[in-house]
């Protein structure tokens, strides 16, 4: 099971960005990088009026659509499947991010930004392995600025991937 980090924050405080980055980042290094969205309400994959959205409308439970360069299974849910249920379908990763999961017991990654409008971090000290920010804080962990994406995936990389076989040594 690859590790889950988990990456928070106030909405519009970067989450999305900093994600990108990091992923890229890794990326360039090798990694299988997997990512979950998280979203509170439900939500449209397929385009409307497209056939696998026809399939969909008419009562399939599961829309599977593949080509040569992609492939996307859609299912009906009568729950929220768990980050962990999510992860076991993705196949062999390194490490996956989610973006979101506030409540969800997984490292994270926060990004914490005053100019929003809050005064102190979303998660508690033993939730966090790191923070983004452009402020000076003092959580416990260690702290990145907005822009070091660099920093915070050496960061990343030698707290949960260091020793993961040959990916590693390919850079």
């Amino acid at each position: 099971m690859p590790h889950v980090v988990s990456i928070v924050g106030g909405k519009d405080s970067g989450k999305t960005t900093l994600l990108e980055k990091i992923v890229l980042e890794f990326k360039k290094r090798n990694f299988k990088v997997g990512t979950i969205k998280h979203h509170k309400s439900d939500f449209e994959i397929d385009v409307p009026g497209k056939d696998s959205w026809r399939h969909a409308c008419a009562g399939a439970d599961v829309v599977a659509i593949s080509s040569p360069e992609r492939f996307a299974l859609v299912a009906r849910a009568d729950r929220e499947k768990s980050i962990d249920e999510i992860v076991a379908l993705m196949g062999e990763m390194d490490i996956v991010f989610t973006e979101g999961y506030k409540g969800e017991n997984k490292p994270k990654i926060e990004i914490f930004r005053p100019s929003e409008g809050r005064g102190r971090l979303l998660s508690s000290p033993d939730e966090l392995v790191a923070v983004v920010t452009d402020a000076p804080v003092d959580p416990g962990v260690p702290v990145f600025g907005l822009e070091d994406t660099l920093g915070l995936t050496d960061y990343l990389e030698r707290l949960f991937l260091t020793g993961r076989g040959a990916k590693n040594n390919e850079r």
